[in-house]
């Protein structure tokens, strides 16, 4: 047995389906990019939902759709792009709530994974905030965008991730997201740098960091 504080690893036995929500594009691919390679590479044909509230019918649907297919190889998936305006997601409550109503409707996840409630931005803040309103019982995970705000966290669940893993994350964020690449906070050293302050907290060389609100354990004996 381990010493108290000492980190564990939990792997659910179960996990065929997982839903992917993103307030824009390009969030899902920065935020847990790295853990969705990671669990296509673990489950091939794993069926992953995503669905982004906005850039639907602009160049940026285009973008995420090839961003997805490649951060998902062998999955089963399925992606939906709204055309909510950014930025403006507080007055677009309702037609946010329908989408996951209807997205819940056709789904049955084992994961999901969405921007953590303690988000500065707006449109992350309020889809992180539907979340738990849609689906109830189902683990959560909410995943970190590095930005201007400053508004990290302490996440208590991390996705260590290989260093290759790492790497292959940040070239697809530069390959399929041109539209972002002027951005001064869009590069290799952020993405990269986060990682490895996240490996650090968790042991490992990188790592994808989650925020997540509520988690029920069994700890009755196996038989």
């Amino acid at each position: 047995m381990g010493a108290v504080g000492e980190l564990t690893g939990l792997r659910p036995a179960r996990l065929e389906a997982v839903v992917a929500l993103g307030a824009h594009c390009d969030d899902l691919a920065i935020g847990a990019g790295g853990t969705l390679l990671t669990l296509c590479a673990g489950r091939p044909g794993l069926r992953v939902d995503a669905l982004v509230l906005s850039g639907g019918g602009t160049e940026r649907e285009d973008e995420e759709r090839a961003a997805l297919a490649a951060f998902c190889p062998g999955a089963d998936l399925a992606v939906t792009v709204l055309k909510l305006p950014d930025g403006r997601l507080p007055v677009h409550w309702d037609e946010a709530k329908d989408a996951l109503e209807d997205l819940r409707a056709r789904t049955a996840p084992d994961l999901i994974l969405a921007p953590w409630p303690g988000d500065a931005h707006q449109d992350h803040r309020g889809l992180a905030t539907l979340v738990p309103t849609v689906w109830r019982g189902c683990p959560a995970l909410g995943y970190e965008i590095v930005k201007w705000d400053g508004d990290l966290g302490r996440p208590s669940v991390y996705q260590p991730l290989a260093p290759g893993v790492a790497e292959t994350k940040v070239r697809l964020l530069q390959e399929h997201y041109p539209s972002q690449r002027h951005r001064p906070w869009y590069d290799r050293e952020a993405f990269l740098g986060l990682a490895r302050i996240r490996g650090i907290e968790c042991g490992a060389a990188y790592a994808e960091a989650f925020h997540t609100s509520k988690l029920i354990i069994d700890l009755a004996s196996g038989g």
